[in-house]
């Protein structure tokens, strides 16, 4: 159950060596950390001991440490550094570990690997929660962490920008994919409101069929919202998000000008609506993903 994570990186090993050498620079993509701090060594030959801090919230850290146990070059050039890793925290799940980072020279680049493992506290309760939630999260990270670090070296963007786009997406596919269902469930399948009825024989929906329309209508939005939330790292949701709000408010501006006068109208929902989407689509480009990762041990190596 050791969690493995590998990636390919266009750039020079000298330069993936130092952002993950470097506290300093290190810090700064891995998300698992907050800081990284190099202990004193009496002698160069002595293992490198670190300091490691991550916060979780509540002004709440959990803090370990850790040290370095070896590094070495082969006559190809593949790098390896090996490290073990400990926390006295009482609020740590992880109690003690070990892993490794490798560092592969292939054409154009590097490949980048790591492999970890490590033990818990709490008993089987740790076990657990270790099992089905912590270690997949970690896992995640990891490779999450490892693409930031693949976008900083090969396109030059700051890890903290990638941070915020990243933000940025979430909160606006969050919204987006909540005002659809709540739109879906609320006012056309659960309260069946008056206003939605209206707009139906607006667009010249007879009585009788306006209820069923509005119930289909409720439904295809929920499931709207389902997909922009399944679908995360698509960019096609937010598309067609866009575009039914263009079409939405033409059709409430033909059918029903009325409406465009009320206090919550249709023009300002379908505009925020639309603007949020849109924003959404704009920090896509290049967002760190997990998904670039290779998260399993080829058994070829």
């Amino acid at each position: 159950m050791g969690i493995y994570v590998e990636t390919r990186i266009l750039g020079t090993l000298d330069e993936l060596w130092e952002k993950t050498q470097i506290p300093e620079l290190h810090e700064r993509w891995d998300a698992r950390f907050t800081s990284i701090t190099y202990l004193p060594r009496a002698d160069e030959s002595e293992p490198q001991r670190f300091r490691y801090s991550t916060r979780i919230g509540f002004g709440l850290s959990v803090d370990g440490e850790g040290e370095t146990v070896g590094s070495r070059d082969d006559e190809g050039g593949r790098r390896t550094s090996s490290l073990r890793f400990w926390s006295d925290d009482s609020k740590s799940l992880i109690r003690e570990g070990a892993g490794y980072w490798q560092y592969i020279p292939v054409e154009n680049g590097v490949r980048f690997i790591t492999g970890y493992d490590y033990q818990t506290r709490f008993g089987w309760i740790g076990r657990v929660f270790d099992r089905f939630v912590f270690r997949p999260l970690m896992g995640w990270a990891t490779a999450w962490s490892f693409d930031r670090l693949r976008l900083w070296i090969e396109k030059g963007i700051d890890p903290a920008v990638s941070m915020q786009r990243s933000i940025i997406h979430i909160l606006s596919r969050l919204t987006v994919a909540l005002v659809w269902l709540y739109q879906g469930l609320v006012p056309k399948l659960i309260a069946r409101h008056a206003d939605e009825l209206k707009m139906l024989s607006d667009a010249g929906i007879t009585e009788t069929a306006a209820p069923t329309v509005l119930v289909i209508v409720g439904s295809v939005e929920v499931v709207l919202g389902a997909i922009v939330l399944l679908f995360f790292q698509r960019r096609w949701p937010l598309v067609i998000t866009v575009l039914l709000m263009v079409l939405a408010t033409i059709a409430v501006a033909i059918n029903s000008p009325q409406s465009l006068l009320a206090a919550f109208n249709p023009v300002s929902l379908n505009l925020l609506l639309a603007t949020t989407a849109l924003i959404g689509l704009l920090v896509m480009k290049d967002l760190p993903s997990a998904r670039r990762c290779l998260r399993a041990k080829p058994e070829t190596d």
